[in-house]
């Protein structure tokens, strides 16, 4: 079966930490470096996701909007 084209699939291993490591492929793919501060996502029926940090703006902005659209509300 051909991958499609953009699409990624890997698996890890979680360690007595709780960590994972990333692999070197994802990483490049991803341009994630040491240090880089990532966002894990979590829905109990779908699952854990780890969005690119170029999503961290828009995921903050979303977040920070629908706070203030809560508050103007009340």
């Amino acid at each position: 079966m051909k991958r499609p084209k953009g699409k990624y699939a890997w698996t890890v291993t979680v360690g007595e930490k709780g960590q994972i490591v990333i692999p070197k492929q994802a990483r490049d793919v991803f341009g994630i470096n040491p240090g880089d501060t990532l966002i894990i996502l979590g829905d109990e029926k779908k699952g854990l996701a780890i969005p690119p940090k170029t999503a961290f703006a828009q995921f903050a902005s979303a977040v920070f909007d629908t706070q203030m659209d809560n508050e103007e509300g009340e």
